[in-house]
C-alpha cells in the first residue's frame, strides 16, 4: 500500500483521528467479510478497494482537480450523476455510515437525529473524510426535513447546493423536478466552465445505465436457490459503486457476475453448507462500513438475498434508456428521461408510497424470500412510519417480517441478534 500521508495533509485532515479510523477498518473488514468461506474469486477487486479506501480513489480525485476538473460530492440517489460526468465532473457519495466527532456534532446539530445525518456532518467537522475535503460542490437534496436543514448547517462549512426534490408523483411534480435538472445542469456549467451538450449527456447516460446494467446482472444471480453470493458481498459491491471509476467499477462487477452466472448454472452458492431462510432487507440506506445487519443476519444462519435500499436496489433498479431510445433522443428529451428515471425510486419521501410495498410484495416471489426484515435508523421518520403500512400488507399475504430500529453503534448487536434468531425461528417453522 502506498504512502498518501502528504496527500491527506494537504487536504487538510485531522491525522490523529484519521490514523485511528484507518486502524479500525482492516479488523473490522476481517472479521465481517474476509472470515467468509467460498466467496466469489471476483470479490477480490472491492477487497482492494476498501483496502484502499482513502487512498487510490481519492489521488484520482485529487490527480483530475489538478487538471482543472471538478469533484461534486452527494448524499442521494436523485442528484443525477449523468449531469456531473456530462460536464466532465466526478460525482462521489458522501453518506456516512460510522458514528464520528459526535461531540462536535451535537455542538450544530440535535443529538436525537438520524445516524446518518450525524455521521457526515461528523465526517466534515471531524476532518477525517478525505472525499468530503476534495469535493469542489457537496449537492444536497430536500429527501428529508433532518437533511434539508442540515445542510443549511453544512453551507457553514463547504459549498453546498439544494435540489428541491418533489414529495409525491403527479405530472406537476415530474415538471418540478425536470426544472431543478436543468437548474443543476446551469450550475455545473457553472462551476466547470464546460458546456453540457447533447453528445456529453448522452455519452455520461450510457455509461451511468451500464453501470446500472452491470449491478442488475449481479442482482439477478441471487434469484437463485442457492444464492451465489452473500448479501454482505452483494452490499458492498453496490456501497462501492457510489465513489468508484465508473468504467472500471462497470467491468469489474460484470467480470463478477459472469463468475456469479457460471456458479448459478453449477448450483453453487456462496458460504459453508444450506444457505439457510431467504431474506429481503428493506428501508434505511447503508452507507460504508455500516453492514451490522446484515452481518448479524448471515451470522445467524440467513441470506440476504435482496436489497430494498436506496445503497442497494433503489440505486439501479431503472434505466434512463428505459424511457426511449437514447440515440434519438434531444437534450430535452434526455433530461426528462432523466427525471422520469429517478423518480421512480420508491424513496420514503414520497407520499403516498405504495409502490415501494408492492414492490417488496413481488420481489418476494421474485427472489424466494422466506421473510422481510425492515431496517430504520432511530430517528428516521420516514422510513420508522412506513413500516407499519410494509408489515400490514405483508402480513395480509402471510410473510413473516420484523421491524428493526437501531444506529450505528455496536451495544445493541447482542439484542439486535437475540431478536433476528427468534424471527428466523419462525421463519423455519413456516417453511
Amino acid at each position: 500500500m502506498s504512502d498518501y500521508r502528504e496527500m491527506w495533509e494537504s487536504l487538510g485532515l485531522n491525522m490523529e483521528a484519521h490514523d485511528a479510523l484507518m486502524a479500525a477498518l482492516p479488523p473490522l473488514y476481517g472479521d465481517i467479510y474476509l472470515s467468509q468461506a467460498n466467496r466469489p474469486q471476483g470479490m477480490g477487486y472491492f477487497d482492494f478497494v476498501v483496502s484502499e479506501i482513502h487512498g487510490i480513489r481519492v489521488k484520482e480525485l485529487q490527480d483530475h482537480r489538478a487538471q482543472g476538473g471538478k469533484v461534486v460530492g452527494a448524499f442521494c440517489v436523485y442528484v443525477p450523476e449523468e449531469v456531473v460526468m456530462a460536464a466532465g465532473g466526478i460525482c462521489v457519495g458522501l453518506c456516512g455510515g460510522l458514528d464520528i466527532a459526535l461531540d462536535e456534532v451535537e455542538k450544530v446539530l440535535p443529538r436525537n437525529l438520524c445516524s446518518l445525518i450525524k455521521s457526515f456532518m461528523g465526517f466534515k467537522l471531524g476532518k477525517v473524510c478525505p472525499y468530503f475535503e476534495s469535493c469542489d460542490l457537496i449537492v444536497g437534496e430536500t429527501t428529508c426535513d433532518g437533511k434539508k436543514k442540515a445542510f443549511e448547517v453544512l453551507a457553514d462549512y463547504a459549498p453546498v447546493y439544494v435540489m428541491e426534490t418533489p414529495q409525491m408523483k403527479r405530472e406537476m411534480d415530474y415538471d418540478l423536478w425536470k426544472q431543478e435538472i436543468y437548474r443543476f445542469i446551469e450550475k455545473m456549467e457553472e462551476l466547470t466552465g464546460n458546456t453540457i451538450t447533447e453528445a456529453s449527456l448522452r455519452e455520461a447516460i450510457r455509461k451511468v445505465d451500464g453501470k446500472r446494467k452491470a449491478l442488475k446482472r449481479l442482482s439477478a444471480t441471487r434469484k437463485a436457490v442457492p444464492s451465489p453470493i452473500s448479501g454482505k458481498d452483494a452490499l458492498l459491491t453496490y456501497q462501492i459503486a457510489f465513489y468508484d471509476d465508473v468504467d472500471r467499477f462497470t467491468a469489474k462487477v460484470n467480470e463478477l457476475a459472469d463468475e456469479l452466472e457460471a456458479r448459478v448454472a453449477r448450483g453453487e452458492g456462496a458460504g459453508e453448507g444450506p444457505e439457510g431462510p431467504r431474506i429481503i432487507v428493506t428501508g434505511t440506506p447503508m452507507a460504508i462500513p455500516n453492514w451490522k445487519l446484515p452481518h448479524l443476519i448471515e451470522t445467524a444462519g440467513a441470506r440476504v438475498v435482496y436489497d430494498e435500499l436506496c445503497t442497494g436496489e433503489r440505486y439501479f433498479q431503472n434505466l434512463v434508456e428505459d424511457f426511449g431510445d437514447i440515440d434519438s433522443m434531444t437534450m430535452d428529451e434526455m433530461v426528462d428521461a432523466i427525471a422520469r428515471r429517478s423518480m421512480e425510486v420508491d424513496c420514503a419521501c414520497f407520499t403516498p408510497n405504495r409502490g415501494r410495498t408492492d414492490k417488496v410484495l413481488r420481489m418476494v416471489d421474485e427472489y424466494r424470500a422466506d421473510g422481510v426484515i425492515h431496517y430504520s435508523l432511530q430517528f428516521c421518520d420516514p422510513y420508522t412510519i412506513e413500516a407499519f403500512e410494509m408489515e400490514k400488507a405483508l402480513k395480509e399475504r402471510g410473510v413473516p417480517y420484523m421491524r428493526l430500529e437501531t444506529d450505528y453503534s455496536q451495544e445493541d448487536t447482542g439484542q439486535l441478534m437475540t431478536r433476528i434468531e427468534a424471527f428466523l425461528e419462525l421463519v423455519k417453522e413456516r417453511v
